[in-house]
C-alpha cells in the first residue's frame, strides 16, 4: 500500500510539473501567433475580414482605402479610368472586320448605325477581363421575323456573343433572343424595350485560360439588360459560333486578350456610348 501510495504521489507530481510545461508553452504559442499575426504572416477567422493571407483586422483603420473613382454625371455614362470606344462623334476606336480599314458604317446624331453589307467591325485595342457597357436600339419600324428583326450581335474577344434582337415584338428561339449568350443560355427574363427605344448590356466577363492546348477555365458572363440582372456569373460551356443547324462552336485556344466585335446582320442598329473597365 505504502509503495502504491508513492507511486500515486509521483505521478500526481509528475501531472504537476508536465502541465505547468504545457501552460507555459501555450502561452509561448499565443503569444507567438499574436506576434505572427500582427506582422501579417498568418491568418486567422477571428478578427480577419477575409479567409485569406490577412494583415488587417476587422474595421482596421491602418487598412488602405479603395482609389477613388468619378462615377458618371448621369446613369450610364463611363466612370473615371474607362476606355471610351464609341461617344458618339466618330469610330475611330474601331475598324472594319472585313479588311481592317476604316468602319463604313453611318456615324451621326451621337450614335453609330450599322450599314447592310458593310460587314462587322472590332476594336483597334484587345482585351480580356472587362466591364463593358454599351446601348443600342433596333429599328423603331419593325419588318422580318425570328432572327430577321433589329439582328446584330456584341462579341467579346470576337468569339463570345451576346446576342441583340427585336424581342419585343418579334419572336425566335430562347437561345437566340436579345440578351441570349447565342445558341448557349437564354436570359432569365426578357427584359426588352420597344423597337427603336434605346437599350443598354452592361457585362462582366472574364476571359477562359488555357493550358496546354486546354480549356482548364471557362469563360463567365455576368449580363444586366437594361438593369436587370439576365445572367449571373454563367460559366459558358463551350463557344457561341454558328456551326450549322442546331449546333455551335466548342473552346479553341486564343491569345489572352483579343477586339470586341460588332455584328453587321443586314438591319440597321443604332449602338452609342460604349465604354469598357479592365478588371484586374
Amino acid at each position: 500500500m505504502i509503495e502504491d501510495a508513492e507511486a500515486g504521489f509521483g505521478i500526481s507530481v509528475f501531472r504537476i510539473v508536465t502541465g505547468g510545461i504545457v501552460m507555459k508553452l501555450k502561452r509561448m504559442m499565443l503569444v507567438t501567433c499574436a506576434t505572427l499575426l500582427s506582422a501579417g504572416l498568418i491568418f486567422t477567422t477571428i478578427g480577419c475580414a477575409e479567409k485569406e493571407r490577412c494583415r488587417w483586422i476587422v474595421h482596421d483603420m491602418s487598412r488602405p482605402r479603395p482609389p477613388v473613382v468619378t462615377p458618371g454625371e448621369q446613369l450610364g455614362q463611363p466612370p473615371s479610368g474607362a476606355i471610351v470606344l464609341f461617344d458618339g462623334k466618330d469610330a475611330s476606336q474601331w475598324v472594319s472586320n472585313k479588311d481592317g480599314g476604316p468602319v463604313r458604317w453611318k456615324v451621326e446624331n451621337g450614335y453609330m448605325e450599322v450599314v447592310k453589307e458593310t460587314g462587322d467591325i472590332r476594336t483597334k485595342q484587345s482585351f480580356g477581363d472587362c466591364r463593358l457597357h454599351i446601348e443600342w436600339a433596333t429599328p423603331a419600324r419593325v419588318s422580318g421575323s425570328g432572327q430577321d428583326t433589329g439582328n446584330s450581335g456584341v462579341f467579346l474577344m470576337s468569339n463570345y456573343e451576346v446576342q441583340i434582337l427585336d424581342s419585343y415584338s418579334g419572336e425566335t428561339y430562347a437561345d437566340g433572343q436579345a440578351a441570349a449568350l447565342y445558341g448557349r443560355r437564354p436570359p432569365s427574363v426578357n427584359a426588352c424595350r420597344p423597337p427603336g427605344q434605346w437599350q443598354s448590356f452592361d457585362i462582366i466577363f472574364h476571359r477562359p485560360i488555357f493550358k496546354g492546348g486546354k480549356v482548364v477555365k471557362r469563360v463567365t458572363f455576368t449580363v444586366f439588360h437594361n438593369g436587370v440582372l439576365v445572367h449571373d456569373h454563367y460559366e459558358l460551356p463551350g463557344g457561341t459560333g454558328w456551326t450549322g443547324p442546331h449546333a455551335v462552336s466548342e473552346y479553341e485556344e486564343y491569345p489572352d486578350k483579343l477586339p470586341i466585335q460588332l455584328q453587321d446582320h443586314d438591319s440597321a442598329v443604332r449602338f452609342r456610348n460604349i465604354w469598357l473597365v479592365e478588371l484586374p
